[in-house]
């Protein structure tokens, strides 16, 4: 994800890490493409988990749900509320408590 921020595709706002899932709010850049990225994003993570668990197959599904926020959405809003999946799951009492989370504005 960071390699994708500093190639110039995106700017990432938030992000949450959940045991089965990624939630990341990017700006897409102009030269930005969303699919193109998510391949980079999974095929390049999915490598190095394979590695870490020594093991080989499929880490990511192969599709992804993305969700374009409208003019009048407010993004800090969506922003936290990506952020407090781990709550919402329980699995924190607090985002302090989770490791695995990012945004802009924090």
């Amino acid at each position: 994800m960071r390699r994708i921020q500093e190639d110039g595709l995106v700017q990432s706002m938030a992000w949450v890490l959940m045991p089965n899932h990624l939630h990341w709010m990017v700006q897409l850049m102009e030269n930005g493409d969303l699919s193109r990225i998510m391949f980079f994003v999974k095929g390049r993570s999915a490598h190095y988990i394979n590695k870490m668990l020594n093991r080989k197959g499929p880490v990511w599904q192969k599709a992804f749900y993305d969700h374009a926020l409208r003019k009048d959405e407010d993004v800090k809003k969506m922003a936290r509320y990506i952020i407090a999946n781990p709550m919402r799951q329980g699995l924190v009492k607090k985002i302090d408590d989770y490791p695995l989370w990012d945004a802009i504005w924090i």
